[in-house]
């Protein structure tokens, strides 16, 4: 048994759910084909198994030191990046055209999300590297996706993004960096950032720092925030490193969990002279890092996602193979102990696990599919389509498996009991690691403002209608096999539930008690969204179950059997946080600080 991942579970998403095959037949993915995936995903189970996992205590254990102004990481996260490198997947996300595989977003997603599950520390590097390559691609003018692309889809440079500051945290519209003309088309920086992952290290030759900052002529806010790619080494024509451009590292944080991946503070121009080339438009800055966010996102939830599911697997062998006590009804001490995933609330613990990490993982794949599908559309409006649904979704892709595959870390330790709660056992770090995914690339409570205040609401509601549109099959389906006709009847109700709130808190002329309740309402937005996954999952195993045998045959079962778990001890849970934000509920703005 894999500690790092379900193979058959993602055989089931790719072929079954998502029809890998009609994808792969598209123009844009053509040069693929369904056993040649399979053979990269086999390259990156050993990698994974082989390489990340073997060092992952090791990393959350000796943390990178910061020496002599530099950070300096174990020689093992660089065996984890140079295998990366090697197997080509630094260019897993790209296109032909830069030199990368062009492979569809649903395969690479899970691909990373093996690595992730072995060792997510190591791989963040990589992925916030590709994610500033992609917003360089997107948004960059010609002279600077010829120098600074291709270093980094080959790996050969690494990249970061750096948003907040020290004063300001999450409130964009309060960072101070600053960034003026020189002449020549290029800009002196000079700034303080924080909180910036992967910000320095000692792991490749040079790192392109995405910053957001102001010139000096710039609107108050976020209307005035422009974006600069700032290298840490400057680079001459013929793509040779130049000069050290004064990105200096400050300090390093010492963190909870994901103690592998740098996080530091960096000072811009302070000792110098720090020179940043604009990307895109002045005073659209915001808009275009988040290309690089909203991808970001998603990785996140992936992230959260594999961290849950490395402990689900971790607590399901150590529950089968852990004799301890007998049945309720069996008082005589001298029969055999029970493996304890005999015991019902095992099986509980067990579940809550499966439901919210496979859960995860079917909301994380429909994303990247809806990714594949924009790409891939034959209209500009039915890409606009699909753009608009990514929008709603992409706050629920981040933020509900930030914080239920976090609960089910903390049910693999209960699996464990005392043994869980020691460093002798992963799941311990594992929860620790994945702590921070409720916080960073925007807290929970953010993601639920940008939900109820602007995503449900945006283009007169139409993004909700595309996402019952997406609904509707799965229920009708549902609606045939008698087995799963109650769970289609309470996602009906369930969605209306969520409508009715909507409807209430658009009718509400006050902006702080139409939010009041913003993170509730996420919450049980994302229960609902995660629901509908579970149906389709359970519709599709029972359609499959007939001809299914062995193995199979336990599969899909299970598959229906946690679909009826989480559509009767999680889905009731929707309406209380439904209610609240129905309701206009002030308790919480009503609380004035000093009566704390």
């Amino acid at each position: 048994m894999s500690m790092v991942v379900n193979r058959r579970d993602i055989a089931f998403y790719l072929n079954e759910l998502f029809d890998l095959a009609s994808l792969l037949d598209t123009p844009l993915f053509n040069e693929h084909d369904v056993e040649s995936v399979e053979a990269i995903f086999d390259v990156v189970q050993q990698i994974a198994e082989e390489v990340f996992l073997p060092c992952a205590a090791e990393l959350d254990e000796h943390e990178p030191r910061f020496e002599n102004g530099q950070a300096l990481t174990p020689d093992s996260l660089k065996d984890c990046v140079t295998a990366y490198r090697d197997a080509g997947l630094c260019g897993a996300t790209f296109g032909h055209d830069v030199g990368g595989l062009q492979l569809p977003c649903v395969v690479t997603n899970l691909m990373q999300g093996i690595l992730m599950a072995a060792n997510a520390p190591a791989l963040g590097y990589m992925t916030l590297t590709a994610g500033n390559a992609h917003m360089l691609q997107a948004c960059g003018n010609d002279a600077l996706k010829q120098r600074y692309l291709a270093p980094m889809v080959e790996g050969r440079w690494f990249g970061t993004m750096c948003l907040s500051e020290p004063q300001a945290g999450s409130s964009l519209s309060d960072i101070r960096t600053l960034a003026t003309p020189v002449g020549d088309g290029s800009y002196r920086l000079s700034g303080t950032k924080m909180w910036i992952s992967g910000g320095d290290h000692d792991l490749t030759e040079n790192i392109i720092h995405m910053v957001l900052a102001r010139t000096p002529d710039a609107p108050a806010g976020t209307r005035g925030i422009s974006l600069f790619l700032v290298p840490k080494h400057r680079v001459n024509e013929d793509g040779s490193l130049g000069d050290f451009n004064h990105v200096v590292l400050a300090g390093l944080n010492h963190k909870m969990g994901q103690r592998g991946t740098t996080n530091t503070l960096l000072n811009f121009g302070e000792s110098g002279e720090c020179i940043g080339y604009l990307v895109g438009e002045e005073h659209q800055g915001l808009r275009n890092m988040f290309h690089m966010m909203n991808e970001a996102r998603i990785g996140v939830g992936m992230l959260a996602t594999m961290s849950g599911l490395a402990g689900y697997l971790y607590s399901l062998d150590y529950a089968r193979n852990r004799p301890q006590g007998r049945h309720p009804g069996d008082k005589d001490p001298t029969t055999p102990m029970l493996p304890i995933i005999e015991h019902a609330d095992i099986k509980r613990l067990l579940l809550e696990q499966k439901s919210a990490v496979e859960g995860s993982i079917a909301l994380l794949s429909y994303c990247s599919a809806l990714v594949d599908r924009q790409l891939t559309a034959a209209d500009e409006e039915t890409r606009q389509r699909l753009t608009l649904l990514l929008e709603l979704m992409t706050p629920i892709a981040k933020s509900w498996p930030s914080e239920f595959a976090l609960e089910a870390n903390k049910h693999a330790i209960q699996v464990l009991g005392g043994y869980g709660y020691t460093r002798e056992y992963p799941v311990e770090r594992l929860y620790r690691d994945n702590r921070l995914n409720p916080i960073h690339e925007g807290t929970h409570a953010i993601h639920g403002m940008d939900l109820l205040g602007r995503k449900v609401t945006m283009a007169n509601g139409m993004a909700l209608t595309l996402l019952a549109e997406e609904m509707l099959p799965t229920i009708n389906a549902a609606r045939s096999a008698r087995e799963l006709v109650p769970y289609a009847q309470a996602l009906e109700e369930a969605w209306q539930a969520v409508l009715e709130a909507v409807d209430s808190n658009k009718a509400c002329p006050d902006a702080l008690l139409r939010l009041a309740n913003a993170t509730p309402f996420l919450d049980a937005f994302g229960h609902i969204v995660i629901a509908w996954l579970w149906l389709w999952q359970a519709q599709v195993a029972q359609e499959k179950l007939a001809d299914a045998s062995g193995a199979d045959q336990d599969f899909y079962r299970g598959k229906m059997q946690t679909c009826a778990f989480f559509y009767r001890y999680q889905l009731p849970k929707v309406y209380h946080g439904l209610s609240l934000a129905r309701d206009l509920d002030a308790t919480c703005v009503d609380m004035s600080p000093n009566q704390f």
